[in-house]
């Protein structure tokens, strides 16, 4: 269609200006008030409505609105203002808080020829100089795409302090890239940029890489993680009140070293000292409750309210790791719960689980038992590899679902302390990464001839897909994984 533009596309105020006209329409909105014949607005209705459909609104307002043709150029979408157009949802929860409903791909990967090695003359940076973020409301509940609400539209750079650290994530990608490693890429191996996947499945998506020696690899994209454009939206476009704390306080501090070595260096500064010494020197309590040896690993970042900043930007959990004095690890670590209702219908590359590892980076703070108090041995980044997650943790996953979705058989067992009920999922030892076990600690059962078992009540608990309810539930990492992924000089 011919464009009538009706904004300056050399300038980046005027494309903004013009595009908050968008503000309060919904797509359905944007095809009605386009200049196009009934039939071809029907087509456009049909096409984009459909609420499985993945995509495809950015270029609905590109072509309808914008008045440019829908493509693929490396350029920036407005290159002569330097404006990308990046359309994204967002999601609002009942508490009233939002969080970005996707990451934001920013260009492909391509896997035919070299890589761009120089991030400062790369497609990459000409395509996040400036964003026009369009945000719209993900309802599920509309049953139609065309019915979001458009609701932001601003532009947005990334601020120097994050430029440093979104550097230092393309040249770690890149590396990977090189040494012909891309089928080992993970968005958990960076901080704020990313290298998502590409395409439906990993079979249709695989393609040789550029780089020896040759190993097939999944499709993948540069992008900006799903946890940096929820601390954007919340911090510049809707502009909630900041409760963060950095760790990075001077920019400086990143001129000759990447943010993973400075977490790691301030951690380290205290190794030898006991939790007791700890405490006393950051004035907290010991008290030997499960969150002091988490809270320590933040006040030795110079963190009071256990919110960082750029842990909140790059989606990394910390996780406290005590040895006993003989080396071992008495206890496994827990993940967030999961649903076992939404666990059964979800496929592998869609889970929950899947997603989790992917996009999580983990800080290990370890603590070795020395007398009656625990000593700082120093700390890792880590985050699961990619072999591990697609074969180990895959294979523990559709296990346990088959369980699931065949029924969980659930039996009572008098014993010495009472009525218990034992099921059938998996043990800890049926696969070396992950296991499923209680997530609360109160039980609470509904069997099938409606009797009621357990000190918990429906809080506990969460329904079966035949009707029962049982004790919820959640993944675990085995202790003994942990321990064999970390640094000898940790143990």
């Amino acid at each position: 269609m011919e464009s009538k533009l009706e904004y300056n596309a050399a300038n980046p105020v005027s494309i903004e200006q013009y595009g908050q006209q968008l503000i309060g329409k919904t797509y359905m909105d944007v095809i009605r008030e386009a200049e196009l014949d009934e039939y071809s607005k029907a087509k456009l209705i049909e096409q984009y409505g459909n609420p499985k459909r993945k995509g495809g609104l950015g270029n609905l307002l590109e072509e309808l609105f914008f008045g440019y043709k829908a493509n693929s150029d490396q350029r920036a979408d407005f290159y002569e203002a330097g404006v990308e157009l990046k359309v994204s949802a967002y999601e609002k929860s009942k508490k009233g808080t939002f969080r970005a409903g996707e990451r934001l791909v920013i260009t492909m990967i391509g896997y035919d020829k070299p890589i761009e090695i120089d991030f400062d003359n790369s497609h990459v940076i000409d395509k996040i100089r400036i964003i026009l973020l369009v945000y719209y409301l993900r309802n599920k509940e509309l049953g139609n795409n065309l019915l979001y609400p458009i609701d932001f539209v601003k532009l947005f750079s990334p601020p120097e302090e994050d430029m440093k650290i979104i550097k230092d994530d393309y040249e770690k990608i890149v590396k990977k890239i090189q040494n012909g490693q891309a089928h080992e890429l993970s968005e958990g191996d960076t901080m704020y940029l990313g290298a998502c996947t590409k395409g439906s499945t990993a079979l249709k998506s695989t393609v040789p890489q550029y780089y020896s020696p040759y190993t097939p690899a999944r499709k993948r994209a540069f992008c900006f993680k799903n946890s940096y454009m929820t601390y954007v939206l919340n911090n510049y476009i809707v502009k909630n009140i900041d409760t963060y704390e950095p760790i990075v306080t001077d920019t400086t501090e990143l001129e000759h070293t990447t943010l993973d070595q400075l977490i790691v260096s301030k951690i380290n500064s205290f190794i030898g000292k006991t939790d007791k010494e700890l405490c006393e020197l950051f004035v907290r309590d010991f008290n030997n409750n499960k969150a002091q040896w988490i809270d320590l690993a933040y006040r030795m970042l110079g963190i009071k309210s256990n919110r960082a900043k750029e842990f909140i930007k790059a989606n990394i959990v910390v996780k406290a790791i005590r040895l006993e004095e003989n080396g071992s690890m008495r206890e496994s670590s827990p993940l967030p719960q999961m649903k076992l209702m939404e666990f059964v219908n979800q496929d592998w590359e869609e889970s929950t689980l899947y997603s989790y590892f992917e996009e999580t980076k983990f800080l290990f703070v370890v603590y070795k038992k020395v007398g009656q108090y625990y000593k700082l041995k120093g700390c890792q980044l880590w985050n699961m590899p990619r072999k591990d997650l697609d074969e180990t943790v895959k294979a523990g996953w559709e296990n346990i679902r088959s369980i699931v979705a065949n029924g969980i058989i659930l039996t009572k067992k008098e014993t010495a302390s009472g009525l218990i009920i034992k099921n059938n999922l998996p043990k800890k030892n049926a696969n070396p990464i992950i296991h499923i076990r209680p997530h609360s600690q109160k039980r609470f059962y509904i069997l099938e001839n409606g009797e009621q078992i357990g000190d918990g009540s429906y809080s506990d608990a969460e329904p079966l897909p035949d009707g029962r309810w049982m004790q919820k539930q959640s993944f675990w990492i085995n202790n003994s994984y942990i321990l064999s992924q970390l640094k000898e000089s940790l143990k």
